[in-house]
């Protein structure tokens, strides 16, 4: 009985989703692939709840949870394994950020991500078909497939540390572009690389650290990796400049603390 009422909100939240997605995205999807319509639904959700700073509106998310329901549900059961390899690839970004997510919003309110213990090692979630954690996802599902570290840009573990997340989502067809951008925006951030011409130093996230053999394997890392995505006059960093790792700052990057 408790199954069988679960199936039924699940499925009203669908439709209730479907209903707030705009004439257009609704059309889409009556020829759109299973990738496309996922896109669809999970780009409307995050230009509802995400500002233009990247920061989430986890309040209002929690007093009307049926977007989100339905796209957790939405990517609880996506085909991945028969999807385009660039579709999966997509599929995966998207999913790891709406579950960061949803697993903030039913433990909200709360001040960082640490406050849940096994946040990212222990609490599964069923993506697409299997049962997940979040490291597992961003490791087994992305880091050891695509050797791409431009996906550490793209990945919002919802800390006031990680880059702005995107209110578009990845598509298969633009992931190229769209992590370069995603790559630029962050990299040229002075809050993300924080350069000090007079001290000659730059200080760089943690991420760098913590994930070295994955900027290792793309042939440059630190600064000379930075500096591919600062090729503007006056943003490149000095080779020669001192580089210190700035601490992780664990605060929720909630629209509520601005």
């Amino acid at each position: 009985m408790q199954k069988t009422l679960r199936f039924f909100r699940k499925f009203w939240a669908v439709a209730i989703a479907l209903l707030v997605l705009p004439a257009s995205a609704q059309r889409a999807q009556t020829v759109a692939t299973p990738a496309a319509a996922l896109t669809a639904q999970t780009t409307a959700f995050l230009q509802q709840y995400v500002n233009k700073e990247g920061k989430v509106n986890y309040a209002a998310i929690q007093r009307d949870p049926d977007q989100l329901e339905a796209l957790l549900y939405t990517i609880a059961e996506f085909d991945a394994p028969h999807a385009a390899a660039a579709d999966q690839y997509a599929f995966y970004l998207n999913a790891y950020n709406v579950l960061v997510i949803g697993d903030i919003v039913r433990n909200y309110p709360l001040k960082s991500v640490q406050d849940m213990p096994g946040f990212f090692n222990k609490t599964l979630h069923r993506v697409g078909g299997e049962q997940l954690t979040l490291d597992q996802l961003e490791t087994d599902k992305l880091r050891k497939i695509y050797d791409d570290p431009r996906l550490h840009f793209a990945l919002v573990c919802g800390t006031q540390s990680c880059p702005r997340l995107n209110r578009t989502a990845y598509v298969g067809a633009e992931l190229f572009v769209q992590l370069n951008n995603q790559a630029k925006f962050a990299l040229a951030d002075p809050a993300y690389v924080k350069v000090n011409p007079n001290a000659k130093l730059v200080q760089l996230p943690e991420i760098f650290k913590w994930y070295e053999a994955d900027f290792s394997a793309s042939g440059k890392t630190g600064v000379l990796y930075v500096n591919q995505f600062r090729k503007e006059k006056g943003a490149y960093v000095p080779t020669w400049f001192a580089v210190e790792y700035y601490p992780y700052n664990w605060s929720l990057n909630d629209q509520a603390g601005q």
